[in-house]
C-alpha cells in the first residue's frame, strides 16, 4: 500500500515528498451540519504524518524553524497531521461530492463515510474536484478501475483537467473518468449555490468552492493551506506541494486576510477533522478556531 501511494503521489503532486509517508488509519464518520438549506456532511477519509524534514512544510525557512513554531503551539515537533477530507452536499435535484480522497486502494474511507450519511456512490450525480492531486482524486475510481460514482459529472477547472491528462502517471484514472467529465471556468456557478473560484498557485486550475443558501454561506478552501498550525501562523512560507510557490504564498495570504476580515465559515479537507471553522488574524498570521462540537450551522 505504502508503495503505490508513493506512486500516486509522486506523479500527482507538483513537488513529489522525498518519502511518502504512510496513510493513517482512520475511523468512516459523517459529521452533519446546514448552510442555510443545504444540508452538508463532513466526511473523513484519512489522514498523514508528514515528516518536518524541509520537504514539505517551509521549504525556505528549515525544520528548525517549522519545528519552533510548531512548540508554541504544544504540536509534535518531527511531523505535521494533515487530515483528508471531502464534503458531501444534498441540494435539490444534486448530490455533490466534494473531492474524493485517497481512494480505497490506498486506505481511503470516504465510501464508508458517504454510507455513515446515509448515500451510496450511485446516489451521486456530481463531484466537484478542487485540484487533481492524488488525495483530492483518488477515490475516482474504486479497486477494480472503474468510475466509483458511476451516475455522475466529474466537474474540474478546464486548466486542471488539461493538466491532469497531461500526467502520464494517472492514464489508467483518465480513462476511466474520462466519459464522466464536464470542465468549467472558475469563478463561476457550478452547480446551484456552489461557485468555483480561483486560488492559484497551488496547482494550474486550482479552486475553492463555496456554497451558498438563504444568506448563510461555507467555502471550501480545498488546499489554500494544508497545516491548522503552519499554514495559517506562517503563510508566507514556501509549501512544497504548491507547482507555483512565489503564486501560492501570495494567494494563500490574500484569502486567509479577506477570510479573518468575513468570519464566514470554511471547510478545509486538510485541517483536523471535521475541518470546520473559522480564521482569525494573529500575530501577522492567522490562527484556527474550529467549530463547536456537535452539530454546527455555517454562518
Amino acid at each position: 500500500m505504502i508503495v503505490k501511494l508513493a506512486a500516486l503521489l509522486g506523479t500527482l503532486l507538483a513537488a513529489p515528498l522525498a518519502a511518502a509517508p504512510a496513510p493513517q488509519p482512520v475511523t468512516p464518520e459523517a459529521r452533519a451540519f446546514t448552510v442555510g438549506t443545504l444540508k452538508v456532511s463532513a466526511l473523513r477519509d484519512g489522514e498523514f504524518l508528514i515528516p518536518n524534514d524541509g520537504k514539505t512544510f517551509g521549504t525556505d525557512v528549515g525544520p528548525a524553524a517549522v519545528a519552533d513554531l510548531l512548540k508554541l503551539a504544544d504540536a509534535p515537533t518531527d511531523t505535521i497531521r494533515v487530515s483528508v477530507s471531502a464534503l458531501l452536499v444534498t441540494l435539490p435535484g444534486h448530490v455533490v461530492v466534494l473531492d474524493t480522497g485517497l481512494g480505497a486502494m490506498d486506505g481511503g474511507q470516504l465510501i464508508a463515510s458517504l454510507a455513515a450519511a446515509g448515500v451510496t456512490p450511485a446516489q451521486v450525480t456530481d463531484v466537484l474536484i478542487t485540484h487533481s492531486h492524488g488525495d483530492h482524486v483518488g477515490g475516482l475510481a474504486g479497486t477494480d478501475g472503474a468510475p466509483a460514482f458511476p451516475n455522475a459529472k466529474v466537474r474540474m477547472a478546464a486548466a486542471e483537467w488539461t493538466f491532469l491528462q497531461a500526467n502520464t502517471g494517472a492514464a489508467k484514472l483518465v480513462a476511466a473518468i474520462t466519459p464522466q467529465v464536464a470542465t468549467f471556468v472558475p469563478d463561476s456557478e457550478v452547480v446551484p449555490g456552489i461557485r468555483a473560484i480561483t486560488v492559484a498557485g497551488h496547482t494550474p486550475g486550482h479552486v475553492a468552492y463555496e456554497l451558498t443558501s438563504g444568506g448563510k454561506r461555507l467555502l471550501d478552501i480545498g488546499d489554500s493551506a494544508h497545516s491548522s498550525i503552519v499554514s495559517l501562523a506562517a503563510p508566507d512560507w514556501t509549501m512544497g506541494f504548491d507547482s507555483d510557490p512565489a503564486v501560492g504564498k501570495a494567494s494563500r495570504r490574500a484569502l486567509l486576510t479577506k477570510l479573518a476580515v468575513s468570519h464566514e465559515t470554511i471547510f478545509s479537507p486538510h485541517f483536523p477533522y471535521p475541518g470546520v471553522g473559522t480564521i482569525e488574524a494573529h500575530h501577522g498570521g492567522f490562527l484556527w478556531v474550529p467549530a463547536a462540537a456537535g452539530t454546527f450551522t455555517a454562518k
